[in-house]
């Protein structure tokens, strides 16, 4: 394995703690240090976040972990079989996922984990109502104001645990980002200059104008490899506020389209922000990665 003294690339958003590289999880992580492409493995609930802190403390460099409990954990929930963060009886018996119960953000669990030096963020927090209307259970207009108001609570104990420990936030937000936006705005965070990341950015130019007067940056992935819905905000957002993303295991960049993702094939979304942003491939590596070094406070 190379021993970089900078990396050419940084996947700010993946998740090679999950059950889906159970099997060769290290040779996942070998693959990407090897073309010098760093990682931060994002936890998304309890286990897969007190995994990715286990797994980034087996380097020395190159793979760093967030801790948070992701939006669609905060209530009875589909787990697909990729996402567990270890072996359980469920995944034993079946690949097809299973419903859980709700987590309880529970705040000095997540904080003992984030007092960790190799945790650069908390998150992957914020809210997700997409998949409360999409849910396959019934629901009642209380119903989903209640979830909605507990995603948002929730989100509020993210921003005060990142508050405390002084570390940025790594966001979720899907069809919600008004919501988001005014929480954001009514609550004090730490660092304006660097409060966080908005992971897999969906909104629109107006709500990236918001985020931006905020502080915050927008990691991109895959997904701009094969549509063209989000090329009028990458074109919008500057390059200094943009950094690079895989959320593996899940949407694979083309070439890699329906195989099971992961950080080394950060490169493709690399060459297709270039093309967007009408700069250079160097460009694009040398400006994302400082980006992502000064917003997590990441020294070698």
């Amino acid at each position: 394995m190379s021993n970089p003294t900078k990396p050419r690339l940084f996947d700010v958003h993946t998740h090679t703690q999950f059950q889906a590289y159970e099997k060769d999880g290290v040779d996942v992580i070998r693959r990407a240090l090897n073309k010098n492409i760093w990682m931060v493995n994002v936890g998304t609930q309890k286990d897969t976040s007190r995994e990715a802190v286990r797994i980034a403390n087996l380097y020395p460099e190159g793979v760093y972990a967030t801790v948070g409990l992701h939006p669609i954990h905060t209530e009875k929930s589909y787990h697909d079989a990729q996402e567990l963060g270890e072996s359980s009886e469920q995944q034993a018996t079946s690949n097809k996922g299973f419903v859980s119960r709700g987590e309880e953000f529970d705040f000095e669990y997540y904080k003992k984990l984030a007092e960790d030096e190799k945790v650069v963020a908390i998150g992957e927090c914020g809210l997700d109502y997409y998949r409360i209307t999409m849910n396959s259970e019934p629901r009642t207009l209380n119903n989903e104001q209640g979830l909605r108001k507990k995603q948002r609570e929730v989100f509020i104990k993210h921003i005060e645990l990142a508050n405390e420990i002084k570390k940025p936030l790594m966001i979720h937000c899907r069809n919600a980002f008004s919501d988001l936006i005014d929480i954001l705005v009514n609550s004090r965070l730490l660092d304006v200059k660097c409060p966080g990341v908005v992971h897999f950015f969906s909104g629109t130019i107006n709500d990236a104008k918001r985020l931006l007067e905020l502080g915050f940056s927008f990691s991109f992935g895959g997904v701009i490899t094969f549509t063209s819905d989000y090329d009028e905000q990458i074109k919008y957002i500057p390059l200094d506020r943009i950094l690079l993303e895989t959320d593996a295991p899940y949407v694979a960049p083309a070439p890699y389209r329906g195989k099971r993702n992961e950080p080394a094939y950060l490169e493709e979304v690399a060459k297709r922000l270039a093309v967007l942003k009408n700069t250079s491939l160097h460009e694009v590596r040398e400006v994302t990665v400082k980006n992502t070094l000064q917003i997590f406070n990441i020294n070698f």
